[in-house]
This record gives C-alpha cells, structure tokens and sequence, in this order.
C-alpha cells in the first residue's frame, strides 16, 4: 500500500468522520426546515448557504491560523468540538434565525477543516496517488454510514402527531462532531510550516484564464455548481412528497455516494484511458440533466430513486475529473492556487449563488396550500445542465498533452 498500515487506519478514520458530520445533516436537514419549521424556500436556502460564504471566507481565517500558529491536529479539534456545540444547539431552534446564526458560526468553523484534513494527510504520507484516494474514499464512506445510522434511529422513533422537538440530523451531526474534535487530538503532530502561505495566493491563478479552454472550464464549472443546489436543498422533501419515507430518505439518498465509489475506483479510470479529459467531463454534466429529467417525471418511484446514482457518477466525472484535470494543465508554480481559484468559484460562489437562486424558485413554485410544482422546479436545472453540457462540447477544447 505504500503506507504504515496504523496510520493509514488513523487518517481514514479522520475522513470517515469527517465527512460522516457533513453526511448527517446536509441531505436531509431541508426536508426538516420545510416541513416542520415551515421555513420558505429562500430561508431554507440561506441556512444552506452558510457554508457555501464561509467556504469563501476560509481562506483568509482558519486556514491561515493553522498556517501561521496551531498545530493542525490542535486546531481541527478545537474547531470540531466548538463546531458541535454549534450543532447540538442550532438542532433545538424553531426559528429561523437563531438558526441561522448557529448554522453560520458552525460553517465558519468547519470549512476550513475541508482542505486542513487534506493539509495534514499529505503532510504524512508518500506516493500520494495511489495511497491519498485509498484515505480519501473513507470519506465517501462516512457520508454514506451518517444517513444509514439516521435511518435507523428514525425507524426506532415513535411516530407522533405532534411536529419535531429538535432536528436529529443536527443532533446526529453535532455528536458526530464532538467524537471527530476529541479523536483530533491523537492525530500525528502536524506543526505549522516554516514559510506560511500567501493567503491570496489563489489571485495568482487568474493567469490561467487567458486560456480559452480554462475559462470556459472556470465559467461552466460555476454554472453547473449552481444547479448542484437542486438536488441538496430540494431532494429530501421531494422523495417525501412522492412516497418515500421520511425514515428512510437518509439511507436512499447515500445511493448517490455509493455510485460515486464506484466511478472513481471502476469507471472514471477507464473513461479517462478510452475516452479523454473532453467527453469525460461532458458525461460528468450530462448525469445532472437526466437526473433532474426523471425527477420531472415524477414517476415511476424506482427510477426516481435510481437515478440519485447518476449525482455520483456526475460528481466523480466533473468535479473528481475536473481536479485532476486542473493539477495537470496548471504551471508547477501556481497549481495550489488555481485549485483554491475553481474551489473558491464553485464550493464558494456557486454554491452560494446556487442556494439563493434554488430557495427563490421553491417559492415561486408554491400552490396556495404550501405544496411545491415539483415538475417545473427540476425542468430549470435541466434545461440550463444541457446547456452547459453543449457549451462543453462546442467550446471546450483543452491542449492535446496537458502538462507537457
């Protein structure tokens, strides 16, 4: 493997919680604000969006804290235990905006710890090709174990005619974090480097987009990442609507991360060798429209929940591919900063813009009754996913031998 077989169990662990706290409560937790809070479209969009600005503003807090003066494996459990007291609290709220804030400050804290688990991996292992996706998958795993345990203590809950008395995605979630902020202490010592980071070294990427090929990468990925909110934000309520229930919409949902386990360690390596980076990532936006055209259908049940797998493989073949693909056409010199420059545009600014734009139109797709017109919500995202896929294939035409 390449890699001493104890900490390779110990950074996969980190993964695995990791992103198991993120897996508790981002699939499901709509459904929660929408149906039980009564929250609208556009504040259900806002509580989402606090990650997304504090994915833009992390750069320039936490990261640089853990570059500058804490010990990274100090700093991510502090973070995680006072991120999971932020939880634990905001799952008590029945109001929008204590909620609000409590998601916002929680957000603050974890974002950061996206590309910190990735920081302190690298920092202790070799041959990172073949060993970091072997850690990193574990992370796919967390996500997918979080919605099959809140499943399962769902199916062990009494029903009720009374609404919710706390969210227990964010329950779930904050007990997580908790484990993942003590657990982050006994991680390998990872001191600060000797020469900190230029926090704005991702400006110096902008460069790159002199680039036909780049910009139009850069410009699609963000459009795309904004219609990615169609499926976060609005999937959990719609299966509920159509049948599914609500115990179960956390285990169905990990079909997404169960496909996307299985395009990168089966499919994606195959379609890079036999068909290139192009039509790689073309498929990567495809999956998304025809996602989105059978949830239009509304019927039949089966496919609707068969086609959550087509998220994954969308996933692994645009935003897994579209890295790789950054790393390689990049100059030696500036590779970090054009991977901060594409995280910044889609995991900040299109997510963000994308939970605004998604919340807008759940609200305008609302009978008088509170019941949403789900066929037109997810014709939108279609239509503007095939656009980008033909913008792709028109206009995207990346050099013959990147890198070289």
């Amino acid at each position: 493997m390449g890699i001493d077989t104890l900490l390779y169990f110990r950074l996969s662990a980190m993964m695995f919680l990791e992103f198991a706290v993120w897996g508790a409560w981002a699939p499901v937790l709509a459904s929660y604000l929408i149906n039980d809070l009564k929250l609208s479209g556009k504040q259900t969009g806002w509580v989402y969006a606090t990650l997304w600005i504090a994915c833009i503003i992390s750069p320039f807090l936490g990261g640089q804290i853990a570059d500058r003066y804490l010990a990274t494996q100090i700093f991510l459990g502090l973070v995680h235990l006072l991120g999971g007291a932020c939880l634990l609290y905001a799952a008590f709220q029945k109001k929008f905006l204590p909620l609000f804030v409590a998601m916002f400050v929680y957000s603050l804290l974890y974002a950061p710890t996206l590309a910190l688990v990735n920081s302190l991996m690298f920092s202790h292992i070799t041959n990172a090709d073949v060993v970091a996706p072997r850690i990193r998958v574990w992370g796919t795993i967390g996500w997918i174990v979080a919605g099959w345990l809140l499943s399962v203590i769902r199916t062990q809950e009494k029903e009720s005619g009374e609404g919710k008395k706390y969210s227990d995605c964010l329950l779930v979630a904050g007990i997580l974090s908790l484990i993942l902020g003590v657990y982050c202490f006994t991680l390998p010592n990872t001191p600060p480097p000797d020469k900190p980071g230029n926090p704005l070294a991702f400006l110096e990427a902008f460069s790159m987009m002199k680039e036909t090929y780049f910009l139009v990468f850069l410009i699609i990925s963000f459009v795309v990442t904004t219609e990615l909110q169609f499926y976060y934000v609005p999937t959990a309520p719609f299966l509920q609507d159509i049948g599914v229930s609500s115990k179960y919409v956390p285990a169905v949902m990990t079909i997404a991360q169960i496909a996307e386990i299985v395009g990168m360690a089966v499919l994606l390596p195959w379609a890079m060798v036999n068909l290139g980076i192009q039509w790689v990532l073309a498929i990567g936006v495809i999956a998304w429209p025809l996602r989105y055209m059978i949830f239009a259908l509304m019927k039949p049940l089966w496919l609707i929940i068969a086609s959550l797998s087509f998220h994954g493989i969308g996933y692994t073949f645009f935003f897994f591919a579209g890295q790789m693909f950054v790393d390689k056409v990049a100059p030696p010199d500036i590779k970090a900063s054009a991977q901060a420059l594409i995280a910044v545009a889609t995991l900040g600014l299109g997510n963000f813009i994308g939970t605004q734009f998604t919340g807008i139109i759940l609200d305008i797709f609302k009978d008088e009754e509170g019941k949403f017109k789900w066929r037109p919500i997810f014709v939108i995202p279609c239509v503007l996913t095939i656009l980008c896929a033909i913008a792709f294939v028109l206009f995207f035409h990346p050099p013959a031998n990147p890198g070289q």
